[in-house]
């Protein structure tokens, strides 16, 4: 596969990481598995077991005139205990390589089809300076965008955490989230380079 770069120089790539036909079910797949990865699973609720008291009775059975009682800590009861009370949860789930590549594949082939892949042959900046990183991304047309480099370079992070919708990534850094979730994804050449020897 041919492309050129924003200044007009062609870069081959390969058609097994770079033109892939699109599979939305796996795309689809790899993706809530890798935001289900990102879910803490950390809550929990006590059950009328777990709360602390409730072990007598607080009134007897008959007699009273008022609804049988056996714990004050019953899920009615204020100060109770949860009724199917929410407990610790992993949500990992399962993705094999194969898949997580394929996805990776699909989404890169298609931003290229939607023209929201930008090439350039470098993006490094002299100083980490906002106002020089914002003029090239307006220069490149791309206000919201994800850039990716071979390896992140310092003065371009630090240009970047300032501006909203903008977020820089090492090449072995990228997810499938991160791919979709830009308008634009500006990539050096070296770095789409390296992301094809994973990927083909």
């Amino acid at each position: 596969m041919n492309l050129n770069t924003v200044t007009g120089s062609a870069v081959e790539l390969s058609d097994v990481a770079f033109g892939r036909e699109f599979n939305e079910a796996l795309v689809h797949q790899v993706v809530t598995a890798y935001l289900a990865g990102g879910r803490q699973g950390s809550r929990a609720q006590k059950t009328r077991g777990e709360v602390s008291g409730g072990g007598k009775k607080p009134w007897r059975q008959k007699g009273t005139g008022r609804a049988r009682a056996g714990s004050i800590r019953s899920p009615i009861w204020v100060g109770g205990g949860r009724a199917f009370a929410a407990k610790p949860q992993d949500w990992s789930q399962k993705v094999n390589r194969k898949m997580y590549r394929g996805a990776m594949q699909c989404i890169l082939a298609e931003l290229i089809r939607q023209d929201r892949l930008v090439l350039v042959d470098d993006i490094s900046i002299s100083a980490p300076k906002t106002k020089e990183l914002i003029a090239k991304l307006k220069d490149l047309n791309a206000p919201k965008a994800l850039i990716v480099t071979n390896e992140v370079d310092e003065n371009l992070y630090l240009a970047a955490r300032n501006i909203p919708y903008v977020s820089v990534l090492g090449s072995t850094e990228v997810d499938p989230v991160s791919l979709i979730a830009f308008d634009k994804v500006i990539m050096s050449v070296a770095a789409a380079k390296e992301i094809e020897g994973v990927l083909a």
